[in-house]
This record gives C-alpha cells, sequence and structure tokens, in this order.
C-alpha cells in the first residue's frame, strides 16, 4: 500500500493508459459507521450509471474536451466499486484514465474530487430523495435539500465572513477572454474573494487562476475555489484542476439554485447557450417582487472584443423582460480592476442587508426563488415544442420559459441523453413570439458563428434545435 492509501496495477501515467486502483476517500467519507458504509456500497448499484459518468469525469479532470459520449466510449471497460473494510469505505476503480495518475499513483486533488462524486451523489440517493421530510415537489423542500447537500459538502461556513463570487461563462471562448477572465479573478483574490463556478474549462477555470495568485502575493491562503455541477453536465465540463471544493447536485435546477444561495455576488463573462440560461436564471429570480430590495450584485464583463456580444446580450433582455431587468446588472468593458471593486462594495452590501435581516452569511435563505425555477425540466421534443415564450405572460413565467429553452439547448449539445434525443429524432422545435423568436434565432447564429457552441478543434457544429416563429 503507497503512502496516500493507493495501490495501482500500473507505473504508467499517460492519457491512453488504464489503471486500475484502490482509493481509500477522502474528506466526509473517512469516518463513517458500519451501516452508514453499507448503505453506500447497496446505493452504488442504484445509481451506478450516474456515479460511473461523473467519477470518469474527475479522473479526467484538466482534460479538454465538451463531448461526453466520446469519453464514455473511450472508457466503456471503467468500472467503479464501493466497499465495506474495516478501515471504512473503499472505492475500487478499473480501467481508470492514466491520466488521473503520477508514476503510479493518484493525483491528491483528483482523488479528493473523486470522493466528492461519490459523496455527493449517494447522499442524495441514501439521505435525501427517501426522506419525506424533502418534498421536491414544493419550494420549501427542494431548497431544503439543495442547503442539506451543501451542508453534507462542508462548504457552509458559519465563521466566514461574505466573500463568495460566482463567476459565470462559456466553456468555449478565446484566449483573449480567457485571459480577462483570469485578470478579473486575480482583482478579485487581490480584495480577498474566493470564486466559484460551474468548475470546468474555459471561463469556469480562468477566475479560478488568477484568484490563486491575488490570494498567494495577500497571504490569504487557502484560498476557496468552489465548483458547482450536476451529473447531467460534468461529463462535458470535467472539474479543472483548481477546484478544491466540489459539490456534485441532482439536476440543473438544484445546481443553480446552489450558486444564488451560496454566493454574494454573481460576475458574468462571455459564453453560450449555457450562459444565457444562468443570465435569464438569475434575472427571473431578482425580477421576483419579494426580491425587490434585495442587494445582489451582478455584473456582465469581457475584454473589448467582447463589448458586441454583452449588448447583444442587454438588446435581447430588453426587449423580453424589460428595462426592470436591465436595472439588475451593470456591463463593465475591459476593466477588471473595477469589475472586482464593484464586486467589493456589492458583497459589502449584502453583508450589511443579512445582518439587518437577520439572514446567514453562508446561505441566502431569504432569496425567493418561485417554483418554476426550481422545479426540473426535462428537455425532451415534446417538452420543447411545447413552451410558451410570449410577452404576454407575467415576466418571470417568461423569464423561465427562455430559461428552459436554453436548458434544452445546452442538453443537445453535450448531454449524453439529449445528444442521442436529437440523433434520433431530429432538432428541437422552439416555438413563440415572432420577435422573441427572430432575436433569439439572431442570438444563437451569431453564438454558432462566434465558436460558442463547442470547444475550438472539434467538428463543426450542427444545430440541435430549430427556431419557428
Amino acid at each position: 500500500m503507497t503512502n496516500n492509501n493507493i495501490q495501482a496495477s500500473s507505473n504508467r501515467s499517460c492519457d491512453a493508459e488504464k489503471i486500475s486502483t484502490r482509493v481509500y476517500p477522502s474528506g466526509a467519507l473517512t469516518m463513517l459507521s458500519r451501516e452508514e458504509v453499507a448503505r453506500l456500497s447497496d446505493a452504488t448499484e442504484e445509481v451506478g450509471g450516474v456515479l460511473r459518468q461523473c467519477a470518469l469525469a474527475v479522473l479526467n479532470s484538466g482534460n479538454q474536451g465538451d463531448d461526453a459520449e466520446a469519453m464514455l466510449r473511450s472508457f466503456e471497460d471503467f468500472r467503479i466499486e464501493v466497499h465495506q473494510v474495516n478501515r471504512g469505505m473503499r472505492i475500487d476503480l478499473h480501467n481508470a484514465p492514466g491520466c488521473a495518475f503520477v508514476d503510479g499513483k493518484m493525483i491528491t486533488g483528483i482523488r479528493e474530487l473523486l470522493s466528492a462524486v461519490v459523496r455527493d451523489i449517494v447522499y442524495f440517493h441514501t439521505e435525501i430523495n427517501p426522506n419525506p421530510y424533502f418534498d421536491l415537489n414544493g419550494s420549501e423542500g427542494i431548497t431544503n435539500a439543495v442547503f442539506e447537500i451543501l451542508r453534507n459538502a462542508r462548504l457552509l461556513d458559519s465563521q466566514r465572513e461574505p466573500n463568495l463570487v460566482v463567476c459565470w461563462g462559456g466553456h468555449s471562448i478565446s484566449s483573449v477572454e480567457y485571459d480577462y477572465t483570469k485578470e478579473v479573478g486575480y482583482q478579485l483574490g487581490l480584495r480577498g474573494m474566493d470564486i466559484c463556478t460551474g468548475c470546468g474549462p474555459g471561463a469556469m477555470k480562468g477566475p479560478m487562476k488568477g484568484a490563486t495568485i491575488g490570494h498567494a502575493k495577500q497571504r490569504t491562503l487557502p484560498g476557496h475555489y468552489v465548483g458547482v455541477s450536476e451529473p447531467g453536465i460534468i461529463a462535458a465540463e470535467s472539474p479543472n484542476p483548481i477546484v478544491n471544493e466540489l459539490v456534485i447536485l441532482p439536476d440543473i435546477e438544484k445546481r443553480l439554485e446552489a450558486f444564488v444561495r451560496l454566493g454574494h455576488g454573481v460576475v458574468v463573462f462571455p459564453g453560450g447557450v449555457g450562459t444565457a440560461e444562468e443570465i435569464l436564471y438569475i434575472l427571473g429570480v431578482l425580477l421576483n417582487p419579494a426580491n425587490a430590495e434585495m442587494p445582489f450584485p451582478l455584473v456582465f464583463t469581457g475584454p473589448e472584443s467582447a463589448r458586441e456580444y454583452f449588448e447583444e446580450i442587454d438588446r435581447f433582455i430588453a426587449l423580453t423582460l424589460g428595462e426592470q431587468a436591465q436595472d439588475r446588472y451593470r456591463i463593465i468593458i475591459d476593466d477588471p480592476a473595477a469589475v472586482a471593486r464593484e464586486m467589493v462594495d456589492g458583497v459589502a452590501r449584502v453583508r450589511d442587508w443579512r445582518v439587518k435581516v437577520n439572514d446567514a452569511f453562508y446561505f441566502n435563505w431569504l432569496l425567493a426563488i418561485d417554483p418554476n425555477f426550481q422545479q426540473p425540466f426535462e428537455p425532451d421534443h415534446e417538452a420543447m415544442s411545447r413552451l410558451q415564450i410570449s410577452r404576454d405572460l407575467p415576466v418571470h413565467a417568461l423569464a423561465a420559459n427562455l430559461r428552459r429553452a436554453f436548458s434544452g439547448i445546452v442538453a443537445g449539445n453535450v448531454k449524453p441523453q439529449g445528444v442521442r434525443a436529437i440523433r434520433e429524432h431530429g432538432p428541437f422545435e422552439i416555438r413563440g413570439e415572432r420577435d422573441i423568436m427572430h432575436a433569439l434565432d439572431g442570438l444563437l447564429t451569431r453564438f454558432v458563428a462566434q465558436h460558442r457552441m463547442k470547444l475550438p478543434g472539434n467538428e463543426a457544429y450542427e444545430p440541435c434545435y430549430r427556431v419557428v416563429a
């Protein structure tokens, strides 16, 4: 047995090599009762497919690619098993990617991410889903479930001052945009801000990378680099190597809620349909009248080359959600320090507000989220074609349905189930009011032209959608 509790069958470590190994997990899984270990072992059979996919994704951490099906095909013989042993539990990996190892020893950060995957997926299926206390059909029950998952992942710290900035943006961005995200992260790190992202490459990696330098210069170590993902997306956006706190939520809606409950402000970088989905989600939540007085700093930013991109986003928001939505964010172009200062000032207002209303610093309990933004949306052809997209709807309902439309496109682009549905039945159809459909089609066309749908080097993008006025 090696020093880090791993015994591998090969000392070679390369992307093409496959290694079989035994891992004793870290973190919250290091001290378990025999009953807990037995439940974990039993649950891995029930959720074996999801667990296998997510484990494979973190074992590929740092490898750039967004074709989940291709990754799964490359490692068809990969298996993961959880066993009860005298020391608690053990994870057996068969034919794991060699890039997760150095000289036959698993990289420490990847071992931590793998432990997080087992912890979160099995915890939801053993402790949350079967528990009648968590009414997953009701708003309060969903929020409680999100809280319990985050608490179990040890992401909630009652002693920590508000300082967590959520950064959203595309996984497929230009080198200029990527360098800009690093500079913003650096400026945030210099000012003591921690970073939370979707944990993948591109605009999810850049802010974390920049913040590590800012934190190091200010000696505010260790920094917190929080990755929030879900099973459907993690295979296409494997965690980047900087993530040191990972949590897997059961679906995209709970993932989005985790972002806004955990974070104290949001910075949005250029991206594609996934970023548009996140923008519509946060604006739809903030437009709830119950949140009218609540401070929540929201900044859209990018280099000078991204000015037109955000002007297009701004015009689309004005057309669909109106001026009240535009009032909830600021657009700052090519000024990382100004972005950081805006976040620091905004987070200070959040802190003062939480003190005033007696809300927790570590979880935004008082943020009102409409059930339309919480109930899981399963994007199939029928559900996508039934979406009502019209300005006759209440603004929050329109935002919710636009968010679902973009979520469906994300599924058709990168999620294995969505990719298969498109291959078997053709593109999703999105129907709605003529002016909105015209603007949506133009926005999506520009995303394609700017290569925001797929990572560079992949095959030409074939749209998974058809816009119908």
